[in-house]
């Protein structure tokens, strides 16, 4: 099999749902007005924000955990050269994923 006949076969990503489309499915499902709806999931967002730069661990029921992990300094190469450049330890969003949600994906 070819490169490209193996790209082809691979599944197409799925469409992203933005905030709006969010706040709209929020809303039809609570009974709650679009406005409400949006600072309900407004104000959800910026809690989970908040605690994870609080360095606090996130759980959501059905879906995962949210974390923050260190990042240690590293060496790395400058793109289109081969420069190598100091890459500073750093900090970064994890994900991981509920078994419940796992299982039925």
């Amino acid at each position: 099999m070819t490169k490209k006949a193996s790209k082809a076969k691979a599944a197409a990503p799925a469409e992203k749902m933005n905030k709006s489309q969010l706040v709209e499915k929020v809303a039809e499902q609570t009974g709650l007005t679009k406005k409400q709806a949006d600072e309900a999931v407004s104000t959800m967002l910026d809690t989970v924000v908040e605690a994870l730069r609080g360095g606090q661990a996130v759980g959501l029921p059905g879906l995962g955990t949210l974390s923050v992990k260190e990042t240690a300094a590293r060496t790395g190469v400058k793109p289109g050269t081969t420069e190598k450049i100091q890459i500073p330890a750093g900090k970064k969003v994890a994900f991981k994923v509920a078994t419940t949600l796992k299982g039925n994906l």
